[in-house]
């Protein structure tokens, strides 16, 4: 796997990517299905509080998932907020997880993070499963935390500290 800021080249890969995913990822997330609205991510990921990665396999050069580290807060908090969405067809193959493991690297040792957390819907298995392999534990649940494709959703709360993190699968850059 191969993680990489997105490009204004990326666009029509990404775009096809969600366009095709949009049943897999209902209810559970909406991502950008426009020209605007790709330019839009773009342009939220040029602040210094959003960190946007594409992951790719390294093989076929496949766009598999994208994180995302937002709301990111530094001083005595050194926090970020992961979201993340596989592409339809890459799913259970083990690619999030090679690709989550190279997210934490980047998010505890480049960016320095001393925690990150992912808040999760319930009923959404394949997700919470994908950050239990990583060692992110449930901190607690928030009725209608988080607004998605128009309704207030109850997230469960996942976090990983730094110092609990321990790499699942080799990575390589």
């Amino acid at each position: 796997m191969v993680l990489r800021a997105p490009h204004v080249d990326d666009g029509e890969v990404f775009l096809a990517a969600t366009r095709a995913s949009r049943a897999f990822h209902r209810p559970w997330v909406s991502p950008p299905t426009t020209p605007e609205g790709f330019q839009a991510y773009l342009q939220r990921n040029q602040g210094e509080d959003f960190e946007a990665l594409l992951a790719w396999e390294r093989e076929s050069g496949h766009l598999i998932g994208v994180f995302n580290l937002s709301q990111i807060f530094r001083g005595g908090f050194q926090n970020a907020y992961l979201g993340y969405w596989a592409v339809h067809g890459f799913q259970g193959r083990g690619l999030m997880s090679e690709s989550l493991q190279l997210v934490l690297t980047h998010a505890f040792r480049t960016m320095r993070l001393h925690r990150v957390e992912a808040n999760i819907q319930p009923g959404n298995a394949a997700s919470k499963a994908l950050v239990e392999r990583a060692g992110f534990r449930l901190e607690g649940f928030s009725p209608r935390y988080l607004k998605v494709a128009g309704r207030w959703r109850d997230h469960e709360r996942w976090a990983l500290c730094r110092e609990d993190w321990r790499p699942t699968v080799r990575v390589s850059r």
